[in-house]
């Protein structure tokens, strides 16, 4: 029997009377699980199977089995104001998408801690600000997965990049090109530096500045192309990160 922290990722009914949960844990990395009796009336686990709940999970664990037991559930910090409106629910959703598709099975507490931290920004975020706080939380999820991008060197020769200056980022390469190694490389797109140092200041875990529409699409346009290019299995959409690029922010 293992106890760890987790927080609740995915869950969906099973049977009559059970639940299916998906957590990201600091001992086991992501795991799924079964709460057995959880839709009962009187179950043990309540409400504490809500979606991006934190707690303290015991799980019954059987080698060479991807579907545990979870034993009980006692939740530390629920998140219900991430259902409270369309744009914080939607970034929630494609930050969980991100580590359901990509993160490890094994240990590695940073991405419990970094999930943890981002949906806290996003619950406490105004309404309609939402997108800048998730696209942050993406990156260092990202860059907590070890694909973060080269910013100020270039990713081909390691020459360093004026800060200053409209850069060429390709996503097959994984980050920015000096002059000579952008010719190079088809299909790369221009950044400006504007661009450049949002995107270094959530690697950083700083507040991002203010964002207009067009430059928030262009950025979760952005991530998508990368995650897409670096971290797809099989070709399978990322429906999450694409709904939640393609929603309207709330007004």
């Amino acid at each position: 029997m293992v106890t760890t922290d987790a927080l609740v990722l995915h869950a969906f009914d099973y049977r009559e009377t059970s639940r299916i949960v998906r957590l990201v844990t600091r001992e086991l990395g992501i795991v799924s699980a079964i709460a057995r009796g959880a839709r009962r009336p009187r179950s043990k686990f309540g409400a504490a199977l809500d979606l991006f709940a934190s707690g303290e999970a015991q799980l019954i664990t059987t080698m060479g089995r991807d579907l545990h037991t979870l034993n009980a559930f006692e939740t530390t910090k629920s998140r219900p104001a991430l259902a409270e409106s369309l744009d914080r629910f939607a970034a929630a959703a494609a930050l969980a998408e991100l580590l359901l598709r990509f993160a490890p099975e094994q240990e590695d507490p940073g991405l419990l801690d970094t999930v943890t931290d981002a949906l806290d920004a996003l619950t406490m975020a105004p309404k309609g600000a939402a997108e800048p706080v998730a696209l942050g939380g993406a990156w260092c999820l990202v860059a907590e997965l070890g694909f973060a991008p080269s910013l100020d060197e270039c990713v081909a020769c390691h020459a360093a990049i004026d800060s200053a200056a409209s850069v060429t980022f390709q996503h097959r390469a994984g980050g920015v090109l000096c002059g000579n190694c952008a010719r190079q490389a088809p299909g790369a797109r221009t950044l400006p530096p504007a661009a450049r140092d949002a995107i270094r200041g959530w690697l950083g875990r700083h507040a991002s500045l203010p964002l207009d529409g067009p430059s928030l699409r262009a950025h979760q346009r952005l991530l998508r192309e990368f995650l897409e290019e670096h971290l797809t299995d099989g070709g399978r959409p990322l429906r999450a990160v694409l709904a939640w690029e393609r929603h309207e922010v709330d007004a």
